[in-house]
């Protein structure tokens, strides 16, 4: 029959879009921001702070000032700290007394996140930070900044897993060294100093420390 394709096209179309008003699954929109659609995986905005337990004291940053450096708009802005702190494997490390990131600027590029040797910033995907004001409103600072190490975890679940083993090995693989070298230093033996008062003279048979014999030969008459 002439047109049987064009009525079967036809009512696949319909049945597509009646379908797109009652089936959930084939909605377009949501209804929001009463209605969310949950955010991959990798979506990221705007960099933040990784500390673990403490904001300041478990701070990862060690300001180093690479991202600083690297950051193609240059919206990071870091100030070194004047003392140290430990870090994650225990050596005392500088940190940042100011760290801002003006976010008006920031492309949300991530390359302060991949040359970051710390493992200390990463992408956020908080994208609600509208502001009424253009300048200082959007220049976040280092207590806006640091999150916890839960939070990651919240938003990339995969990727702070495979970061806490990273420095979970690196760690130890530290503290392993620091025993072996200990172990190697305690097991090198201690040089003995000769004492110049009981040294013998070369050539004598006498002990040491001991009076020597007197001569048995008697001198020669002339």
């Amino acid at each position: 029959m002439i047109g049987t394709g064009i009525l079967k096209g036809m009512a696949v179309t319909a049945r597509n879009f009646v379908g797109s008003y009652f089936e959930k699954e084939r909605l377009i929109t949501v209804q929001y921001p009463e209605e969310r659609i949950p955010l991959p995986e990798n979506y990221r905005n705007f960099p933040i702070l990784i500390y673990d337990n403490d904001p300041e004291a478990g701070l990862r940053c060690v300001a180093c000032k690479i991202c600083e450096k690297e950051c193609p708009p240059q919206c990071i802005y870091i100030t070194k700290s004047d003392d140290k702190k430990p870090d994650y494997m225990g050596k005392p490390q500088f940190y940042p007394k100011v760290f801002d990131i003006d976010i008006s600027v920031c492309m949300s590029c991530q390359i302060c996140v991949e040359v970051c040797p710390f493992e200390a910033i990463k992408m956020d995907k908080d994208f609600e930070l509208s502001k009424r004001e253009r300048f200082d409103a959007l220049l976040l600072r280092k207590e806006e900044l640091s999150k916890s190490n839960e939070y990651y975890h919240r938003i990339h679940p995969v990727e702070a897993a495979a970061v806490d083993t990273n420095l979970a090995e690196a760690a130890a693989a530290a503290q392993a060294k620091k025993k072996a070298a200990a172990a190697a230093a305690a097991a090198k033996p201690t040089p003995v100093t000769p004492n110049p008062t009981t040294t013998s003279a070369p050539g004598s048979t006498s002990v040491p420390g001991a009076t020597p014999p007197e001569s048995s030969s008697s001198p020669t008459k002339s």
